[in-house]
């Protein structure tokens, strides 16, 4: 009885084998519909002339590039060792010094007026603002030159409230 049962088992295992390999084989190879079709198609394109993109109508005569992503920079490390210190005109480096020559006295006493050599870059108002700082007194206006030896000189004349010669005095010019 036991052989019986495993003869039928040892059949019955033999027929899935050859089940399953005619169902592999049937899904393995093109059926003949599908090849008939994917040849439709080929010998469709072969036939067709091959489409080309549509050309760009351009409406001006310069080609400009096209606008793309441009990112924020982001650097990895800082191209200076040192930061800048910002404002480098200060007022002390504004006021250089002041002129103490016959003509420079002669305008303190006549018409109220400080002459002293500044730094080429300063502006009329910066000027303004450092002396009214360094010396605590208000200008009515500044007149400045370009001395031949590259040198800037401001003529500071001060408002009437204001004496010349004090100020004069308070610098150490006299």
């Amino acid at each position: 009885w036991l052989k019986w049962l495993a003869a039928l088992a040892v059949a019955q295992l033999e027929d899935l084998r050859i089940a399953l390999r005619d169902r592999l084989a049937k899904d393995m190879a093109p059926k003949k519909s599908e090849k008939k079709a994917d040849a439709g198609k080929v010998a469709k394109a072969v036939k067709s002339s091959v489409s080309r993109k549509v050309k760009k109508v351009r409406t001006k005569v310069r080609f400009y590039t096209p606008k793309t992503l441009t990112k924020a920079r982001d650097p990895k490390y800082p191209r200076r060792s040192v930061e800048s210190r910002g404002d480098k005109l200060d007022k002390y480096r504004i006021i250089q010094c002041p002129v103490t020559t016959e003509s420079a006295m002669k305008k303190i006493e006549e018409i109220n007026t400080l002459v002293f050599l500044v730094d080429i870059n300063a502006t009329k108002p910066k000027i303004k603002e450092a002396i009214r700082q360094l010396y605590d007194v208000q200008c009515a206006k500044v007149n400045t030159l370009i001395r031949p030896d590259g040198r800037k000189k401001a003529y500071v004349h001060l408002t009437p409230d204001y004496d010349a010669l004090d100020v004069a005095n308070r610098i150490g010019i006299i």
